[in-house]
């Protein structure tokens, strides 16, 4: 480690604080964390903690869902531009509309979603348990939001009920063509593409594997004999792979990190923003008493299914 790192985790120490980070984040972040995973992963987390701070280096939606998991302790995001443009893709005006449109249709929302959202949903639910949360549901009429592109996967998984799916998207996934991905292709005709369910029909039509950012890491192994992957998401990721799999190569889809698999918001803090939110305690999230119930209440409904990859 070196000093600024070294400062950094004595100061946590020192402030009773957990630092969570998500797998999209700097590699420089990534490794001061105490814990990597995804967003729901790192909430969970924070409840098993007996940190009174949580410095959560993500984006705004999932500091929200830390804080609505844990209302007891102060929950810190170091930048307050970490915003999400899928979460901004829906607003309670236009879900209104949308449930206007589809009424008596059950609200699924994905956790990429800001609190208000979730307080108007029946159930939250993850990429990685998103089948079985629609599975789980007593009624066969769903309306999912806000990310068409992993509302149209979950479709095919269960054509037995009738979803309707929002049209929003995260940009950093949706940007993606399968040309792309092919030509990366010619380079590594062995290689093993694993996608995330948030990319476009054309590339999940050709992934060997579909799954969550946390399920990625663990497909990994099942390909004992594969020494290249494809990887279709966020190229943070890698940066996780490479630790946990040292003798493997990862490409990011696009062939080319931080081109067009590169999250912007994801990269908005760096290790001065962390020892800034350590050192002045910022910044705090807050949430409206009705809308943290709300919100709490779906999430808890989603967590109670298991997870289906």
């Amino acid at each position: 480690m070196g000093p600024k790192t070294e400062h950094i985790r004595a100061l946590a120490a020192e402030k009773h604080a957990v630092i969570l980070a998500h797998n999209y984040q700097m590699q420089e972040v990534q490794d001061i964390a105490d814990f990597v995973g995804d967003s729901l992963g790192l909430a969970l987390e924070a409840q098993r903690t007996d940190a009174e701070r949580i410095v959560f280096c993500g984006v705004h939606f999932m500091a929200e869902s830390a804080k609505i998991l844990n209302p007891d302790k102060t929950v810190l995001l170091p930048n307050l531009s970490a915003g999400c443009a899928l979460a901004d893709s829906i607003t309670p005006e236009s879900l209104e509309e949308w449930m206007d449109r589809y009424p008596g249709y059950a609200v699924v929302t994905y956790v990429n979603s800001t609190a208000e959202i979730k307080a108007m949903s029946d159930i939250c639910c993850t990429s990685a348990n998103a089948v079985s949360v629609i599975r789980s549901l007593d009624t066969d009429k769903v309306l999912f939001v806000p990310d068409r592109n992993l509302g149209n996967w979950v479709k095919k998984q269960v054509p037995e009920k009738d979803i309707a799916v929002y049209d929003g998207a995260c940009p950093t996934h949706d940007v993606l063509r399968g040309a792309n991905v092919i030509k990366v292709k010619e380079f590594a005709p062995e290689a093993v593409i694993i996608a995330h369910p948030e990319c476009r029909e054309d590339i999940i039509a050709m992934a060997d594997e579909v799954c969550s950012t946390t399920a990625m890491l663990g497909r990994i192994a099942k390909y004992p004999h594969t020494k290249t992957f494809i990887i279709a998401t966020e190229h943070g990721i890698i940066h996780q792979m490479q630790k946990q799999y040292p003798d493997r190569e990862f490409v990011a889809a696009d062939g080319c990190i931080g081109c067009r698999l590169h999250c912007p918001y994801m990269k908005m803090i760096d290790l001065n923003c962390v020892y800034r939110s350590l050192t002045e305690e910022v910044f705090p999230i807050t949430i409206e008493p009705e809308v943290m119930d709300g919100a709490r209440r779906s999430l808890e409904r989603m967590m109670a299914v298991p997870r289906d990859n």
